[in-house]
């Protein structure tokens, strides 16, 4: 009898514990210095790529400090939807994309110009909101990166303002700058020095296995209420470039409509953070772990 009483609590506490997560459960807000409208300069040259250090070049770019906040893409939609270059179809926000090569190899899917999903904006993740006449951002995460976007979504951002998404090598480059480091910031990952999976940072719920983003920048070596963070800046001066979320880069392959992520996510292990760790797609893909950033 004791044994199928205990059996019983252990039971409830498991599926207690796997209860979803409440995506509009109330979270701290923190202001974090770090200036997402800021541009680091990468300079032309070699550097190693991949986890075998395999040595690449690439010309000078500029990459955008943090990835696109919420209200930045907000704001976007905003000017873009009275200008014609998004539109409303039903709860969806659709633009033009120009489409891709198509060489029929198996398994490739064929992306004809055409309009494509942006964003949805009746998932019960998206935190953009329209009114019938503006956008808005939930109270609370303006300043979070701008997640459940699909590849065209990051795309046609990029695009209008005149930028675009950074290649892979572009994106590797200036997370690791030019020594062999795994991480960022360095040659280990501790949990100040980035959100993902169990980090226990303030915006970590693991009693329903609950993981928010944070703020862009947040890992910048402050103090938030007593939680302590490492400043995990890359080289360059970029946040945020491992953990939080997966970033889409803008590399189209020959005979591939998959599109590639780089830098982990709030939701994967330490190890996974790795700077030579590739997720992908299909560009119609959303989440709330995945967002970007821009090259010019």
């Amino acid at each position: 009898m004791k044994r199928l009483i205990l059996t019983f609590i252990l039971s409830a506490a498991l599926l207690a514990s796997c209860a979803p997560a409440d995506l509009n459960a109330p979270m701290p807000a923190y202001e974090t210095g770090v200036d997402a409208n800021a541009w680091a300069n990468v300079p032309a040259g070699e550097f190693y790529f991949g986890q075998h250090a395999k040595v690449e070049t690439t010309a000078a770019y500029e990459i955008m400090i943090t990835d696109v906040t919420a209200q930045q893409y907000a704001d976007f939609l905003d000017a873009a939807l009275a200008d014609g270059y998004v539109r409303l179809d039903g709860k969806r926000i659709v633009g033009f994309y120009p489409g891709d090569v198509f060489r029929g190899v198996k398994h490739e899917e064929k992306i004809d110009a055409g309009d494509w999903l942006f964003i949805p904006l009746d998932d019960p993740s998206q935190r953009i909101k329209f009114d019938g006449s503006a956008f808005s951002v939930q109270a609370g995460y303006e300043n979070h990166p701008m997640t459940s976007v699909t590849w065209f979504g990051a795309w046609g951002y990029c695009d209008y303002y005149g930028y675009r998404l950074p290649s892979e090598m572009e994106w590797e480059k200036a997370a690791r700058g030019t020594d062999q480091r795994p991480f960022p910031w360095g040659d280990d990952v501790l949990r100040e020095n980035a959100n993902f999976y169990s980090s226990r940072d303030p915006f970590e719920d693991m009693s329903s296995f609950g993981s928010r983003t944070s703020p862009v920048g947040f890992y910048n070596g402050m103090n938030y209420d007593g939680y302590q963070t490492l400043d995990s800046a890359s080289p360059y001066g970029l946040y945020d470039m491992a953990g939080n979320v997966w970033q889409w880069t803008g590399d189209v392959y020959e005979g591939m409509h998959y599109r590639f992520m780089r830098g982990g996510s709030k939701d994967v292990y330490d190890m996974d953070l790795r700077l030579w760790v590739r997720n992908n797609a299909t560009p119609t893909y959303f989440s709330p772990g995945v967002g970007f950033r821009c090259v010019r």
